[in-house]
């Protein structure tokens, strides 16, 4: 509405939320999309404080934010169709802005304590290693040019058999090459790490290589879009969900399924957790714990299919 576009405007406290969203980019070394979403949600918090108190929102609304008109926010939140997960996120973004904003006035940040709603408990779901490679095969077999359907392989290879994000993969430089038994990678918030890279992911990667029409510099990207540019992730999520249209596959078989899978596979012949957080480039070990509730899903699932008793 107008209105409200106009009342968001006035509001003091939009200059500070410009200032946050550098400090995230530059200073915390957020990616540019969690930016954008908390910034987003910073704006709509003003915007609801301005509507809910009647008043210009400025850096003293927010550091005297009262539980109640947090609770407040996020109920229109909820009212607006935003589910557990999400409102969670919402929380932790309206959480991290008003520390930001008490920080910035050289207060002592007192953000007002609320609990987040329950978030469901979801496990990733695996893939069966014969549907992962059959996926890449066939993404690589329907592209339109051979040296697309050689990248679209060599990406999806390195997403299940060295467990790298679409991010982290469409990241790398020409300078990686030559690949060795080893690929230094650039995860979240900038952490490297180091991941071994079998036979087959390093001959995939040097056969999109040979065949790609445009110039690979060392540095520039190592995977590049038809035009010789950047290549866009959504064309590798588009590609994999046509791919598992085609071979009956659940919904559920995303490129970052494929992450999943490489981690529930090495859990389950026997990779050692430490090892398996350093591998995936999670900043807590709890992260890398949801694992094991998935392999012993697995186990179970396994045992009662093949068990006479079971």
């Amino acid at each position: 509405m107008a209105g409200d576009s106009r009342e968001l405007i006035d509001h003091p406290a939009r200059a500070l939320v410009e200032r946050w969203s550098g400090h995230l980019l530059h200073d915390r070394r957020r990616s540019a999309h969690t930016a954008r979403a908390y910034v987003a949600t910073a704006h709509r918090l003003i915007e609801f404080l301005g509507a809910y108190r009647a008043e210009a929102v400025g850096p003293a609304s927010l550091t005297g934010l009262s539980p109640q008109d947090l609770r407040a926010f996020l109920a229109e939140r909820r009212r607006d169709g935003l589910g557990a997960s999400s409102t969670a996120r919402e929380l932790s973004a309206v959480r991290n802005f008003l520390t930001y904003v008490a920080e910035q006035q050289g207060e002592t940040p007192q953000v007002p304590r609320t609990k987040a709603p329950r978030r469901p408990s979801t496990l990733p779901r695996p893939v069966a290693p014969d549907e992962a490679v059959a996926l890449a095969e066939d993404v690589s077999d329907a592209a339109a040019d051979s040296w697309v359907g050689a990248r679209d392989l060599a990406i999806l290879l390195l997403l299940y058999g060295a467990g790298l994000r679409v991010a982290e993969a469409l990241s790398l430089t020409g300078d990686v090459r030559p690949i060795g038994q080893a690929l230094r990678v650039t995860g979240k918030r900038s952490k490297t790490r180091v991941v071994p890279i079998m036979p087959a992911i390093r001959e995939a990667i040097e056969k999109y290589v040979a065949e790609c029409p445009w110039p690979i510099e060392r540095d520039g990207p190592l995977f590049l879009g038809v035009r010789g540019g950047p290549l866009n992730p959504d064309l590798v999520r588009r590609a994999v969900a046509a791919a598992r249209r085609r071979l009956n596959l659940p919904d559920t078989l995303t490129p970052h399924a494929l992450r999943h899978s490489f981690a529930t596979h090495l859990l389950a012949r026997g990779a050692d957790l430490r090892a398996l957080q350093e591998l995936l480039g999670h900043a807590s070990l709890s992260s890398t714990q949801i694992y094991t509730a998935v392999d012993a899903a697995h186990l179970l699932d396994v045992y009662r299919h093949a068990h006479p008793r079971a």
